[in-house]
Parts: C-alpha cells; structure tokens; sequence
C-alpha cells in the first residue's frame, strides 16, 4: 500500500499537521522544532553498537603498536619497503599503516553501521510510526537522521587515524616519513598537512557506503540487512575492481580510488586519483541519497 493514500500520510506532516492557525494542529507545534539534532546525537550515542564500534576503532592503533612491539622485525631491501614495513619508523608511518589497513573494511562496516542502521532499527523496533505521529515530518526525520549517521560516520573515520598518529609516536617517535617503495625520506612537518587532506580522502571516499546503506536503510525494517548490503557493495567493487578485462570502466567503480592518498605522501604529491575519486564518490552519494528521500516519502509505515 503506497503511503501517500493511505495512513501513512497524515503521519508524514500532511499539510494538516503544518502549525498554521485554525489548520486543526496542536496549538504551538512547529516542524522545524520536532526531533532536535541533538536529541537524535543523545539517541545513537546511547546505542551499544555506537560505543562497541567507536571502543573498537580507538582501541585498533594501541592493537597494531603492541603486534609489532611483540612481533619479529622483517627487514625488506630499499627499493621494495611495503607500507607495513615502515610502520615502525614514526608516528606518521604508522598512522598510515593503520589507516591502509582498516579503511577497505573495518571503517567501511563502521560507516554501514551508522548509516544503515539509523532508521531501519526504528522500523524494526516499530518506533518508527510512532515518531511520525509526534507528528515529524518525513523529510525532516530523515534529513535529521542522516545529519547525525554522518556525524558518527565521519568521527569514526577521523577518530582511527589521529589515534593511530597519537599512538605511533607515543611509541616509536615522531619521525620524518619513509615513502614505501623507494624508502625516500619526507620531514614530517611537511607531511603533516598532507596527511589531514588524506584524512578527509578517506571520509569522502565513504560517501558511497554511507550513502547506499542509508538507501537501504529506508527500504528495509532489517538493520542487519541494510548494513550488510553496503558492505557487500565494497566487497562486489573490490573483486570488479580486480577484473583488467574492464579496463577503463573499472574507473568507475566506486573503490577503485580508495587508494589514491597514497600519491598525497609521495616526494612529489600528486592528487589527480584523489580529485577523480572525490567525483565519483560525490556523484554516487547524490543520486543514491536522492533514491533514499524519494524512496521514504512514499513509504508506507503504518503496515
């Protein structure tokens, strides 16, 4: 039953439900005041998988410093130092590291997490109808809920690398970087710059997760569903990604630029990958966020 005929509408905000006077609608009641921002921050971060997810990411950096306090050291010749061979060597090195090696899966589950869980938890819990009837409307509850799943979204994936950097240092100092593959040495000072533009690659870069999972998130009532959609999607993109028979076309996966940053940290940066990503990234979270209030607005959540 499509939403728009049926109960559903008058618990979207109906223009019955807009405030105006003699309209029939609880006298005082604004739109634009229902479901505060942060009322709805208070919420999520009351939720057990908020602080199991965040516990998780915070506590990953001190994880990997203590794997390679107790592990043996592999010593590779110059010209072919991995990533992961250099971690070591301070604390810009091994924030690197530890964002290399989380960003293709555990910050893609965190950011699934956050944003497909956020309404079809509601709908699974059957709160969902009752929070419309307040009444909100249905544009303001998803645009509410969005601005707080990507709030959570981009703390988790800016919270992993500063505590990898905080981490790194504590441990083996703040050194200049080595760049993987030559072994090439940076000041750190230099680097540094670069490395909040690589911070905020890597947030943009899960626009896509955030974007299709909260898709997902309106058009199911399974949280587990919707977030493992997302992060199917990354792991469908990843095995195309593999596929040279694609070529070109492989460009417009969206993981196929994940690692661009990794030119931001080279002797001579380079960010063309990065603005191609940035583009592809932007572009798919558009139209899917766009499917996402469309999809809503027609819900029907009263069945």
């Amino acid at each position: 039953m499509n939403g728009a005929h049926g109960p559903g509408t008058a618990l979207a905000g109906s223009p019955a439900s807009t405030g105006s006077p003699g309209d029939g609608s609880t006298p005082g009641y604004l739109a634009g005041r229902t479901l505060p921002l942060m009322v709805e921050v208070v919420r999520q971060f009351k939720r057990g998988r908020t602080l199991v997810m965040f516990g998780l990411l915070l506590a990953l950096p001190w994880i990997l410093v203590i794997a390679f306090k107790v592990g043996a050291r592999s010593s590779q010749p110059g010209n072919t130092l991995r990533i992961s061979d250099l971690a070591t060597e301070g604390g810009l090195n091994f924030a690197a590291f530890a964002l290399s090696v989380s960003a293709s899966f555990l910050l893609v589950v965190a950011v699934a997490l956050f944003c497909g869980d956020t309404v079809a938890s509601e709908a699974n819990w059957s709160s969902l109808r009752y929070l419309l009837a307040a009444p909100i409307p249905r544009d303001r509850l998803l645009r509410q809920k969005l601005i707080v799943a990507m709030g959570y979204s981009a703390a988790a994936v800016i919270c992993l690398p500063l505590m990898a950097l905080l981490a790194g240092t504590l441990a083996f100092g703040w050194n200049d970087v080595r760049v993987p593959g030559t072994g090439e040495t940076i000041a750190a000072l230099e680097v540094l710059p670069r490395f909040g533009v690589v911070i905020i690659y890597a947030l943009i870069s899960q626009f896509v997760v955030a974007a299709l999972a909260f898709l997902l998130s309106v058009s199911t009532d399974s949280p587990l569903g919707a977030v493992g959609g997302a992060v199917g999607l990354v792991i469908v993109s990843s095995i195309l990604q593999a596929v040279e028979a694609l070529g070109s076309l492989r460009e417009f996966l969206p993981t196929f630029w994940n690692t661009a940053w990794l030119d931001a940290l080279a002797p001579q940066p380079d960010y063309s990958g990065m603005i191609k990503g940035v583009a592809v990234s932007v572009t798919y979270s558009v139209i899917l966020i766009a499917f996402a209030f469309r999809r809503f607005r027609r819900k029907d959540v009263v069945s």
